[in-house]
């Protein structure tokens, strides 16, 4: 083979194969044109290197083959392009779906812990079997808010960051199983529930609340929406309505999984306030107002954008194209 000639004879084929790899947008006839050049190309480059290996003319022509493929085998969006739409419009609108069950999951969790509260502080042997007096009276005067600032502002950051989104993720990928959930429900609440019979006992009830409330605002409620749409989940499969099981779990599956990404950044930035201002030594309405602030942005994010993306359709669920085949249909 003449390579230099077999290359000219082909040479207006391959720029028309490389003109429609380029495009984003085809008609019918053009995009039957590319799947057409694109398999011609393929045959072509195969005798390429077939005789004469690897060329630079095989090259370019593989360069323009693979971009061709990406057009009908469907390449993804640009990643950088999805994330505007990601924490604009996808994230909101799952947070919005959770809004009721999430506002249950906290309910639910204030209840249990004044419970547990009440129960411990006004039954002397529950009080004496979590320690001595000796002990306990150190956790109140003492190690409650020692622990705020034992460590180096960043390391603790990010220890109870990565903490507090690991428990989230779980809430949410074992959400299914349909105990886990109510399982970390209970065991939070019933360490605050512990935490302020302890504190009160002794003293220093305003101390546990001006040491929880300026990051616990948002911490806690991150942890509410985690668990809230685990339950989800879990309700997915149980009762899905008009869809199949398989259906019902993909959907909510997919858009509550957008709420595991986005409680990471919710988070972190609890773990900031939690590392920095809480042991601070500012004054405590600072301090409180400063979380109320988180807290409240949070709540306008998750309501007022998330209720206006919802409006326009939209769940938190890949889109259709990138979601996959529902059903399959002949013809």
């Amino acid at each position: 083979m003449d390579l230099d000639a077999y290359s000219a004879a082909h040479r207006d084929e391959w720029d028309r194969l490389d003109d429609l790899g380029r495009r984003r947008d085809f008609s019918g006839r053009e995009a039957d044109e590319l799947i057409e050049r694109y398999q011609s190309g393929a045959t072509q480059l195969s005798a390429i290197k077939t005789v004469a290996g690897s060329t630079r003319q095989g090259d370019r022509l593989s360069v323009s083959l693979s971009r061709a493929r990406l057009r009908f085998t469907g390449a993804g969006s640009n990643i950088l392009r999805q994330i505007p739409t990601f924490f604009a419009i996808h994230l909101p609108a799952a947070l919005y779906r959770l809004r009721w069950l999430t506002l249950a999951v906290a309910l639910a969790t204030v209840l249990i812990a004044a419970l547990y509260a009440v129960w411990i502080s006004q039954d002397p042997a529950v009080m004496a079997a979590i320690g001595d007096d000796a002990d306990l009276k150190k956790l109140a005067d003492e190690e409650f808010v020692d622990y705020y600032s034992e460590n180096p502002a960043a390391s603790f950051t990010g220890l109870v960051w990565t903490n507090n989104a690991w428990i989230a993720a779980q809430c949410i990928a074992f959400g299914i199983l349909g105990i886990f959930v109510p399982y970390v429900i209970i065991q939070n609440a019933q360490n605050l529930g512990v935490n302020a019979a302890v504190m009160f006992e002794f003293g220093q009830g305003d101390t546990f609340f001006l040491y929880i409330m300026p990051h616990g605002l948002l911490e806690l409620t991150a942890i509410f929406v985690a668990a809230a749409a685990g339950l989800r989940i879990f309700w997915a499969w149980v009762a899905p309505g008009a869809r199949t099981r398989g259906q019902s779990l993909a959907e909510n599956g997919r858009s509550l999984f957008t709420v595991a990404v986005g409680l990471v950044f919710v988070l972190f930035i609890s773990g900031v306030i939690e590392g920095f201002v809480t042991p601070s030594p500012w004054p405590w309405p600072v301090k409180i107002g400063i979380g109320a602030l988180a807290l409240l942005a949070f709540l306008a994010y998750m309501l007022v954008l998330g209720r206006r993306a919802a409006r326009a359709g939209h769940t938190g669920d890949l889109e259709e194209f990138e979601a996959g085949a529902k059903q399959l249909v002949a013809g």
